[in-house]
Formats: C-alpha cells, structure tokens, sequence
C-alpha cells in the first residue's frame, strides 16, 4: 500500500464517514467494496454512467452484490450527470443515517465527483435546443463556430471548429447564461460533502489488459450476444448506445467482437487512469493482491479518523 496520507478535505479533526473507490476498468471496484461490506457496516453506492441502466447487466458489468443506483433506469431514457446528482446524494445521506458506511464505487470520474462533492454543474437544455443548435452547425459548421466565438469567446477556444459535439453544447450553455469553460473549474475542487477517503485501484498495464480480455470472453460465455440482441430490440436512448461493445456485439462475429471490445477497452482504461491522476486527494492502494489485502488497507486508512467500527 502507498503510504500517501488521505485528505478527508473537513476540519483536520473530522471523521471520515464516505469512502471513495475509483480504478479503471477491471481493477476489482466491486469486489473491493464487497470485502469492505465483510469488514464494515457498510453499502456500495455506484458511480457509473452506463450501469444505471437495467437491461445490459452483463454488457456494463453489474455486480450481484446489492448496490444502490445500479438498473435504475429503462435503456429509452436519456441519462446525464444531472438526474443521477441528487439521487446519489440521497443514497448517501441515507446510508450515513442507518449508522453504516457509504463505499462510493467509480467507474465514471464525473459521476464519482458528483456523488461526493457539490458541483457546480451546467443547466440542462432547453427543450429542442440541442436539435435547433444541431440545425444551425450543420448548415453552416463555420458560422456557428464563429456565432460561438461571438457568444463565449473562451469556450470558441477551448474546441475545435469541426467538434460538432462540443460546438453545440458550449452554444447550449452559452445561450443559457453559462460556459462550456467557466472561469473557475469546481469539479476538481478538494471539497466534498461529508469528510471522505477517496482510494485509487492501480493494477500493472499487463496484469489488467488480461484481466479486461478474460472478462470479455467471459461476457460471451455469459449470453451477453442474446443481451445485446433483446437490448436493440426496443427503444434505446443515446446516451445508452454509449455502452461500450454495444455496436461490436451486435455486429461483428463472436471472435472479432471480442478482439474489438478489448482493444476499446483497454483504451478506457488508459483514460480512466488518467482521471485517478485528477482526484484531488485520491490516494493509490495496489490492487494485484486478495481483495480482502486490499479492503483491509482500505478500511486502516479510514480507522485513524476513529469512524470505521468492525463487525
């Protein structure tokens, strides 16, 4: 275990009551947190953009183990970082109540910020104005490049004109009074909402690159083909399609899929880890041990702030 101290990011005397677990992709998030529930009373609460979802669990990856704000949702409604705030917060506030431990478990960096701390987080669009804005860039990308430039001029800077994606949305939030890059960046800010360790997984490149290729084949020994299909079958949202292999699944042969969902994979995996570099106060653990090595060094963290009771 580093031996980096944690931040609970209170007063100096203050209790750690939140535990944070953030790690890219095959790391053992879940079955860390589930070692902490041997030890501690405690319940995990997701972080994850896609296992909201209910309908893909073997797809994205949903743990058996009870955990709050997994398959919450119907794959035909549009998911966002604004719906699953308050809903977290809750889950949290209620858990703290019962007395147990919250072990936040991360998947999605924005999704485990917003579940600890209290964000300053861009409105949501108007009704229609994400297609009207869509309309406007698509029949004429350079004037709407420069319509943003006149509107928010540091939000012109920080895309590229043939972004469309980002185009669009930094004239969704120009057009209601805020920027796609505020003068002041509060989602890496240290302080969260109640006093909270925040553990990073840090597995070796190799070791996790066969661990994401086992889990794969596993998925396809696991029916996630016929999963896939009764998916497609019905309404899907946008934000849904996001799931990562969904469209390899779908399409490919069961060999090629698996080759193409590893290689997509491993490279979230690099971008997961570098959002571990970003959380302020995160401390590393080594995760390439038992998961009860792991859980134990977790909750040592957490016990000098003198919270963690033992079962």
């Amino acid at each position: 275990m580093r031996t980096t101290p944690p931040r609970c990011n209170a007063r100096e005397n203050a209790l750690v009551t939140v535990i944070g677990i953030f790690g890219p992709t095959a790391s053992g998030k879940s079955g860390v947190a589930e070692a902490l529930g041997e030890r501690i009373p405690s319940e995990p609460v997701s972080a994850d953009a896609l296992q909201v979802y209910r309908g893909l669990p073997i797809l994205t990856n949903q743990s058996s183990y009870p955990t709050r704000l997994v398959g919450i949702w119907s794959l035909d409604r549009e998911a966002s970082v604004g719906a699953y705030t308050p809903l977290a917060h809750a889950a949290i506030d209620e858990i703290l109540a019962d007395g147990r431990t919250p072990i936040v478990v991360g998947g999605t960096g924005l999704y485990l910020r917003a579940a600890l701390a209290e964000l300053a987080l861009p409105p949501p669009p108007e009704p229609g104005a994400r297609e009207r804005w869509q309309r406007v860039y698509d029949e004429n990308p350079s004037a709407a490049y420069e319509r943003l430039g006149r509107l928010d001029p540091p939000a012109a800077t920080a895309v590229h004109p043939n972004d469309r994606r980002r185009v669009v949305r930094a004239l969704e939030l120009a057009e209601a009074g805020a920027s796609l890059a505020p003068e002041t960046d509060r989602l890496w800010a240290e302080a969260t909402r109640h006093p909270t360790v925040i553990v990073g997984l840090d597995v070796p490149k190799k070791i996790l690159e066969r661990r994401i290729e086992e889990r794969t084949r596993a998925m396809f020994d696991a029916g996630v083909d016929e999963e896939v299909r009764r998916a497609l079958a019905g309404r899907i949202s946008s934000t849904a399609r996001k799931t990562l292999g969904l469209d390899e699944v779908a399409a490919l042969p069961r060999e090629e899929a698996i080759a193409a969902i590893v290689v997509r994979t491993r490279r979230y995996a690099a971008y997961q880890r570098k959002w571990m570099r970003r959380v302020p106060g995160l401390v590393m653990v080594d995760a390439d041990r038992p998961l009860g090595e792991i859980a134990d060094d977790i909750v040592a963290l957490a016990r000098p702030r003198e919270h963690l009771p033992r079962r």
